[in-house]
């Protein structure tokens, strides 16, 4: 198991960034997907984030997350391009008050296409309309580059940062 150096940023908002994102093409769809099976979870998950070495959902099991995946407190959003899959937002809704962003991403051959940008939107439009007192995230230098730079131009500050050893 190799062992690396990561900063991970955190970051929040306490209200709606009210920012009008145009979608940048036609053929974008993004449907909610309560309680989706494990094997379809995973094949996002990984289409997503295996090149920026998402752990967190791969070391679960499956039992584990098929309970969270069957919370509807904990809901998957897929962005799908002239009907097929695009990449997906997780939000976790299972804290009162609050909501976290735990995946956030597009699949590889949709990167760069202006799709990232619209979909944090859409994502955040649809988080504040939980009307939640905070909306956070975490993100790394694991991430795509343009992640952090992306969150904090969405309107996400930045409020505690720490630099850890993790698995690859």
């Amino acid at each position: 198991m190799e062992l690396v150096e990561v900063a991970v940023y955190y970051l929040e908002m306490f209200a709606p960034s009210h920012r009008t994102v145009p979608s940048p093409r036609d053929g974008l769809t993004v449907v909610h997907v309560p309680s989706p099976s494990v094997p379809f979870y995973r094949s996002l998950y990984d289409a997503v984030g295996k090149e920026f070495h998402w752990l967190s959902r791969r070391k679960m099991t499956d039992e584990a997350l098929a309970t969270l995946l069957g919370n509807p407190r904990n809901e998957l959003h897929v962005l799908y391009v002239d009907g097929a899959p695009a990449g997906f937002a997780e939000l976790d809704r299972r804290q009162p008050d609050e909501i976290e962003l735990m995946q956030f991403g597009l699949m590889p051959e949709f990167i760069g296409q202006g799709l990232g940008r619209w979909f944090l939107q859409w994502t955040i439009d649809t988080a504040w309309s939980y009307e939640p007192r905070r909306f956070w995230l975490h993100t790394c230098t694991l991430d795509h580059p343009a992640a952090l730079p992306n969150y904090l131009k969405a309107g996400f500050v930045l409020f505690k940062e720490e630099v850890i050893r993790r698995e690859l």
